[in-house]
């Protein structure tokens, strides 16, 4: 049996349009292939979390941010916009797009355009390791476009950085044991992009002929916007993060006329979307309000906890090296994670200030 080689294996995790589907289907149904996946992932992590540190912020260590990527043209993109291209089409990133587009309803105008989702609250979404190299990317459904970068880079203090982003900087009341000295400010401005839904380049994708998209769809957009915000970061001797506590405006998205329901029932029926996933993002809340966190169930466990009453969901790897906290409360959402057990993170979340 021939095996995909180690640089394929991190294609799928950089690049995954790249990969033949014949090397998909193998890696989906190999154990080996699937523990060689996991290994370039953990790599991946260790190096992002290494480039968190830096003062030119690598846009693979701020994700969150759901920076995206502008279509190909004749002119060479700047670095950080090929950052973007390249981190969109990571499985999990590529997945929380996809699930900003698909896990809201809600219909309000606003400015010519129909709010069909704003985070009010996360939920995980559980992602096998066949599901991750299933997720599909964005540019198989049509192009993403970049209209408004995040410009991530470093302040010196959490003045500065309230004064850039207009965000409260969160306090953390006590240090847990491990983690001393004084924290790296680190701030992102709004960013914005818009996805441009392609009937041809679906069906191009996934090999197949594709029902007939609903009148108004082919061609519609849908705007995301997120931003600003702020990380403290607490490095280890070794430049890896020992503690993180970021605060943002969460995602939105608009569409330029066509409904929730449209989108997303269509959307969800097409070949290339994980039924697991499909089926979990059918099952959230009607009304807009829950953003889908991917979870890749092999190397996290997640649970509900409440943080001075809001919501929240609780990641811990299953190897116990690390956790994190992700909450909404008024529009903004919170996270504090890094080196530690989720009561650790739990107790500093609670006791931010």
């Amino acid at each position: 049996m021939r095996h995909p080689t180690e640089g394929t294996l991190r294609q799928l995790l950089d690049e995954p349009a790249g990969v033949a589907d014949s090397d998909r289907e193998h890696v989906a149904g190999c154990p080996r292939c699937l523990d060689g996946l996991a290994a370039a992932r953990e790599d991946a992590a260790v190096v992002a979390a290494a480039l968190a540190t830096d003062v030119d912020v690598d846009v693979d260590a701020a994700w969150h941010r759901l920076s995206t990527a502008a279509e190909p043209t004749t002119t060479a993109a700047p670095p950080r916009a090929r950052r973007s291209r390249a981190l969109l089409r990571r499985p999990v990133v590529a997945g929380l797009a996809a699930a900003v587009v698909l896990g809201g309803a809600g219909v309000a105008a606003a400015s010519g355009w129909l709010k069909i989702f704003q985070t009010d609250e996360v939920a995980p979404v559980s992602l096998s390791a066949a599901d991750l190299v299933a997720v599909p990317d964005l540019d198989a459904y049509g192009s993403l476009v970049v209209t408004r970068e995040p410009d991530l880079h470093r302040v010196p203090d959490a003045a500065a950085a309230a004064e850039e982003t207009g965000l409260d900087v969160p306090e953390v009341a006590t240090l847990p044991r491990g983690v001393s000295g004084e924290p790296v400010y680190q701030v992102g401005g709004r960013m914005t992009a818009t996805f441009t839904f392609s009937a041809d380049r679906a069906e191009r994708a996934t090999g197949e002929a594709l029902p007939p998209p609903p009148a108004a769809l082919d061609g519609s957009e849908v705007r995301l916007e997120a931003g600003p915000g702020v990380a403290q970061i607490w490095s280890q001797r070794s430049g890896a993060p020992a503690l993180i506590v970021a605060r943002a405006i969460p995602p939105k998205a608009f569409s330029s006329g066509v409904s929730f329901e449209t989108v997303r029932d269509y959307l969800l029926s097409l070949p290339g979307m994980s039924a697991s996933v499909a089926a979990q993002l059918r099952s959230f809340n009607a009304d807009g309000s829950t953003l889908p966190l991917p979870v890749p169930d092999r190397r996290f466990t997640s649970s509900s906890e409440r943080v001075n009453g809001a919501p929240a969901t609780v990641l811990t790897a299953r190897d116990h090296t690390m956790a994190a906290v992700v909450w909404v409360e008024d529009g903004v959402a919170t996270a504090v994670g890094g080196s530690l057990d989720a009561d650790e993170v739990l107790s500093i979340a609670r006791g931010l200030r």
